[in-house]
């Protein structure tokens, strides 16, 4: 994919709503992107799973690819956003809400955001909270809890907001359009983490398309990840893959951290992980990725992580233990309604996965 066609996917990707349980419009845009590669089938979750074309077996005949020695490669992207979930509505109109996913409340009010109705079309609203004019010093002082917030939809009873078709358990996501920063090459909007990702499978899957390769690739658009990587639990299931290469938009930390402790610097290539809350990447395969890497002069960053996690936790402890990478797209403010990922991250993150998959077989395999 060209560049310009690479900011729209995003942009799409991005714009395109999808809290953890309630992914059904990522998935239909993802499959427009890969229904001509291969074969592409959702399950009762939402994941979506596509098998390229080249394969030597279609996804489900595990037992046929094992007995023919081809090894397989689960390609994982996570399609939900970190949102939230309407839990009451107030006399007058408002909406109570919980979290999806991990926000730090103070990023929370002060922006629009988008309603699910009972059809699926969505009603904007605004994130809001006591103004300092009616407060006490002792509130002005105080941390905001997400109890004093709620979701203004514009209504001016509990009534109004019913027939707007808003119900308690309906998804709530920011209301953010994507814009490209041409000067900085940088691409503005919400839920990078993980549409990036998503956005960079598709990329890889159409580079190879007609390539035969040593492996077979499966990709895996999952969901639920933002509240206990529960997707990837079963795609690993059911794809049993050999190995593993996990997309994810991870926090940047260029703007905060002393420069000689910075590991995720927006603009100097994707990161991969030695460790993280949840997994020790595996050596042998992060060592190949990273020779590969400098080989091919494709630029990337190392970290050590003490927080956080990917879907690499459930892949890698699945079935029998499987290698497992996590190419990291770096996303300045993630978990908020806006992020910033640079276009040279996404490329060097494709031009990664890409060369690796190209390289891999069995003797590749047998030696990490």
């Amino acid at each position: 994919m060209n560049k310009s066609e690479q900011i729209a996917m995003l942009s799409s990707f991005s714009n395109t709503p999808g809290a953890p349980g309630f992914e059904g419009a990522v998935s239909k845009l993802a499959t427009s992107y890969l229904k001509d590669l291969g074969q592409v089938i959702p399950d009762k979750m939402h994941n979506l799973y596509l098998s390229r074309e080249e394969n030597s077996f279609q996804l489900d005949q595990t037992a046929e690819r094992k007995q023919a020695g081809r090894l397989c490669v689960q390609l994982d992207a996570h399609q939900d956003e970190v949102s939230f979930m309407v839990s009451a509505i107030r006399e007058n109109g408002t909406l109570e809400f919980v979290n999806l996913g991990g926000w730090v409340t103070s990023n929370i009010p002060a922006h629009l955001v988008k309603v699910m109705t009972r059809d699926g079309s969505y009603v904007t609203g605004l994130t809001t909270s006591k103004p300092p004019h009616f407060m006490s010093e002792a509130e002005k002082a105080a941390a905001l809890k997400l109890e004093d917030v709620v979701i203004d939809v514009g209504s001016k009873s509990l009534e109004d907001t019913l027939k707007l078709g808003i119900e308690v358990g309906l998804p709530v996501v920011p209301d953010v359009e994507a814009r490209y920063l041409e000067d900085q090459d940088i691409l503005l909007g919400k839920a990078f983490d993980c549409r990036a990702g998503c956005s960079a499978i598709v990329n890889v899957m159409h580079e190879l398309a007609g390539e035969k390769l040593g492996v077979d690739v499966v990709a895996a658009l999952s969901t639920q990840e933002e509240v206990g990587t529960r997707g990837a639990q079963v795609t690993a299931n059911r794809v049993k893959p050999d190995l593993a290469i996990v997309f994810e938009g991870c926090p940047a930390d260029d703007t905060f951290t002393p420069t000689y402790k910075a590991q995720t610097c927006l603009g100097k290539g994707p990161m991969l992980r030695y460790i993280d809350a949840r997994m020790v990447t595996h050596p042998g395969f992060q060592r190949y990725a990273l020779d590969l890497a400098a080989e091919q002069n494709i630029p990337c960053q190392r970290a050590v992580r003490s927080g956080g996690s990917t879907n690499g936790a459930p892949i890698h402890l699945s079935n029998q233990g499987v290698p497992t990478i996590v190419i990291g797209i770096p996303v300045r403010y993630i978990h908020t309604s806006y992020g910033m990922v640079s276009l040279r991250d996404f490329q060097a993150s494709v031009d990664l996965a890409t060369s690796i998959l190209r390289a891999l077989n069995a003797d590749v395999y047998d030696k990490l």
